[in-house]
């Protein structure tokens, strides 16, 4: 896939986000507000911090598309996992705010117990609506980061579907308190919060990985040896290292060769290496590989 059209497609996905949200941030609170709902009230309230930190996601993915300069030779793309750790930040935010919210509610409602108030239906009809949407979503965002590799899109995909959890949460909150038990209102609030919290745990371990360049796993160092000992010439596999740049990979790789070849027919290995690794993986920025002479008798199989 080219870098425009993945950049089309990951721009869809944060668009689609943004506009659902203040929808959705907007309805919630109205809803939670004149319904009496804290939990309904709690989801609207994250839906709101959903749609500031996707303005800031679509700043930082505009940035992340712009060409490689003297200063950033492979480009901008880091800027993606930048923004997928901005999300993590708000989410984290939102949650404890909220969870702080939602106890306060409950302790009141044990001081006072006349002060519960049940919900309405509308608050409840507001909640599975959300839960329709936010399914919806979650479906359109994941295959969307499935094909562009973009850590932001994941990021947030993963925070479309702990919103259906979350919003599972207080639907069960709001039902039953309109059954009478008012207590489980809020508490289904803090429910919310602490999967809220999770996701942005989740989201900050992920894309601080990205950028402080975790090695890719076992899988990828096994297709790299796989297409290199399909390359005539290659006598040893002495190293390979890799790491992230974005969605990206940047190779180093070291082979052993015949001593006695020429650096041209040396030259040809290594250009077989790199043209065959860029093939078999799109998601491959750039590839360096080093050959040293390796004895004939230390010829080992790779």
């Amino acid at each position: 896939m080219e870098a425009s059209k993945q950049d089309h497609k990951s721009f869809l996905a944060v668009k689609l986000g943004l506009f659902t949200n203040a929808f959705l941030a907007v309805m919630k609170t109205f809803m939670g507000i004149i319904g009496h709902s804290p939990a309904l009230l709690a989801d609207g309230i994250n839906s709101t911090s959903d749609v500031a930190y996707y303005i800031i996601v679509q700043v930082f993915m505009r940035l992340a598309g712009k060409p490689a300069d003297d200063e950033h030779p492979y480009g901008h793309k880091q800027m993606e996992s930048i923004a997928a750790l901005v999300v993590g930040a708000f989410v984290l935010t939102t949650a404890i705010a909220i969870f702080w919210d939602s106890v306060n509610k409950v302790y009141d409602l044990c001081v006072l117990p006349s002060s519960a108030s049940r919900a309405s239906i509308g608050a409840l009809a507001a909640i599975i609506l959300t839960i329709i949407i936010k399914i919806i979503l979650t479906n359109i965002t994941t295959r969307i980061g499935r094909q562009t590799k973009n850590p932001a899109v994941f990021a947030l995909a993963y925070d479309h579907r702990n919103d259906i959890f979350a919003a599972s949460a207080a639907t069960i909150g709001i039902f039953l308190g309109r059954l009478g038990f008012a207590w489980v209102d809020p508490l289904a609030g803090a429910v919310v919060a602490v999967v809220i919290l999770r996701t942005g745990i989740e989201i900050m371990r992920q894309s601080s990985g990205d950028l402080m360049d975790t090695v890719p796993g076992k899988a990828l160092e096994q297709e790299v040896r796989a297409v290199i000992r399909g390359i005539n010439g290659v006598w040893q596999i002495e190293e390979i290292l890799a790491h992230r740049f974005g969605p990206y990979i940047v190779m180093n790789i070291t082979v052993g060769v015949d001593g006695l070849m020429s650096v041209a027919q040396g030259d040809k290995i290594a250009t077989d290496i790199e043209r065959s690794l860029h093939e078999k993986n799109e998601l491959l920025k750039k590839v360096y590989v080093h050959y040293h002479p390796a004895c004939p008798v230390k010829k080992i199989k790779i």
